[in-house]
């Protein structure tokens, strides 16, 4: 039995499993049994995740062994909290699968998010160095299965690999510069400048010329409008001004761009 998909989902396949009492989804590469996915459920190869991972492509079958004896999963289901400001750091994180947010919150209960972390990166490397506690608590914003490597084999393997220290040194001066470019924006550019910036960061580089570009929102627009320091409404009012501009087309979460060059050239008044 097929069944018509929204344009986004046409190339993944959709099947069902009629059985006497219960209907089981196969969705891409993951079976959803009862309305529960079964990825949940399985064993997780951490060596073969370990090795997917930037961080650590350069280093060798067995000292990925070596790096994985001193790993262990955590899975964290939706609005489940991972750490909390002042908890201790034991080692760092790399999320596999899912969606987390890191970010600040003040005892009226304001919150900052200071980062989103999508699949692959890896979080509070620089923290587990300095040795202090978190100052940011992480949450999921979807079920998340995320690798906790410890410090010390993370010490380990600093020992015996020069091209590693320097891909965690290269890691952390990203986020440094990312950090730069956010007090920038705050304190530059405008609320819509801030939003184009982040639409454009989400086409990919090879798409800056085209038109007729669509992509999806990687989180909520809330979760969004935080991480750009601008509050909900606003970044709500912003979308509809470029909307009536003609520079985008808003769907729920999919954004159309019918001209990226021209939006990304569009310069508020």
């Amino acid at each position: 039995m097929r069944f018509k998909l929204p344009p986004l989902l046409d190339l993944i396949h959709v099947k069902s499993h009629n059985g006497k009492n219960n209907v089981r989804w196969i969705i891409g590469d993951f079976i959803f049994w009862k309305g529960v996915c079964v990825r949940d459920f399985q064993p997780v190869k951490i060596e073969t995740h370990l090795s997917r991972i930037p961080l650590f492509e350069s280093l060798a079958r067995d000292e990925i062994a070596r790096m994985a004896k001193g790993t262990r999963e955590v899975r964290v289901s939706k609005g489940s909290t991972l750490f909390r400001r002042g908890d201790a750091s034991t080692g760092f994180y790399v999320l596999v699968y899912g969606q987390m947010k890191l970010a600040l919150s003040s005892s009226q209960g304001a919150e900052k998010i200071v980062e989103i972390i999508q699949p692959g990166q890896s979080f509070g490397e620089a923290i587990m160095f300095m040795d202090k506690p978190y100052f940011v608590f992480a949450q999921a914003l979807s079920d998340s299965l995320v690798l906790h490597v410890s410090k010390s084999a993370i010490y380990e393997e600093l020992q015996h690999d020069h091209g590693f220290v320097r891909k965690m040194l290269a890691g952390m001066a990203m986020r440094l510069h990312q950090l730069m470019t956010d007090v920038e924006a705050y304190s530059l550019h405008s609320g819509t400048q801030r939003v184009i910036g982040f639409i454009m960061n989400e086409v990919p580089v090879n798409q800056h010329g085209d038109d007729n570009v669509v992509l999806e929102l990687p989180a909520s627009k809330g979760t969004i409008a935080s991480r750009l320091n601008l509050t909900q409404e606003h970044f709500s009012r912003i979308l509809h001004d470029l909307s009536s501009l003609g520079l985008i087309v808003v769907e729920g979460k999919r954004i159309c761009i019918p001209s990226v060059p021209k939006l990304k050239k569009h310069q508020p008044a």
